[in-house]
């Protein structure tokens, strides 16, 4: 990781009880602060909620979660799990997602990164690629039977327009042990609350709406890949898989 903090996580094997009890607290914290600021101070729309409660408490102790979702503020992380539970945010948080976040911007001072780091943010290098340091670790986590959020997008996508998405997803999801759960998100609204220009100040009364879609299928896909050893392009256009 080429910046001048070290890498903020203890061994998986070798959590303490202090960093747990911290990154539970802090958890906790920035919990309550999105549910507050996407329920409570704007107005946050979601369709197929059930669908993400089920995949975030009700999927069996190993298995992997994998949720994808479009970037369009620097706010969608962490206000959009807003949405979730309270007892997911607070008393239950060790269900909640781990995440990668820019080294270059999270993780450039020590104190940012001890914050990121006990909120499950992990430092990702751009132009690293997907066999970095930080893919393996999130890696673990999904082999320990973890919640991941991606952006594949690798990016706050301002305009909204398609762009190329990135591969790291598709690398978790291949040499994950156990092939995850994938579901999709799609959401608007969130570059309202913070719009993507100075001041950057976090706003009110704005409109957001949150869709969960269907989960994906990746099992059947895995086999015959691993199988002919051919690359394919899979493509989310070619079925539907939101469901309003």
């Amino acid at each position: 990781m080429p910046t001048d903090v070290r890498w903020p996580f203890p061994a998986c094997h070798s959590t303490s009880r202090s960093w747990a009890l911290a990154s539970k607290l802090t958890l906790g914290g920035v919990g309550v602060v999105s549910k507050i600021w996407a329920e409570w101070l704007n107005r946050t729309t979601v369709y197929n909620r059930e669908a993400l409660y089920k995949a975030v408490e009700e999927r069996p102790a190993n298995q992997p979660l994998v949720t994808i979702s479009n970037h369009h503020s620097c706010i969608d992380e962490p206000v959009v799990w807003g949405v979730l539970k309270w007892r997911h945010l607070v008393t239950k948080n060790e269900l909640m997602r781990w995440t990668l976040g820019a080294s270059d911007v999270c993780f450039a001072k020590e104190w940012h990164s001890k914050f990121f780091s006990l909120g499950r943010v992990v430092p990702v290098v751009r132009g690293e690629g997907v066999y970095q340091k930080s893919m393996d670790f999130i890696l673990e986590k999904l082999n320990a039977g973890s919640w991941v959020h991606m952006f594949p997008e690798g990016r706050v996508n301002a305009t909204h327009e398609f762009i190329r998405l990135k591969w790291g997803v598709g690398r978790l999801i291949a040499d994950c042990k156990v092939t995850p759960i994938v579901l999709p998100l799609w959401h608007m609204g969130m570059d309202d609350v913070l719009p993507n220009k100075s001041p950057y100040i976090p706003l009110v009364g704005k409109k957001v709406t949150l869709v969960i879609g269907r989960q994906l299928e990746f099992s059947e896909t895995l086999s015959k890949l691993r199988q002919t050893k051919t690359p394919v392009e899979y493509s989310f256009f070619s079925k539907p898989y939101i469901i309003l």
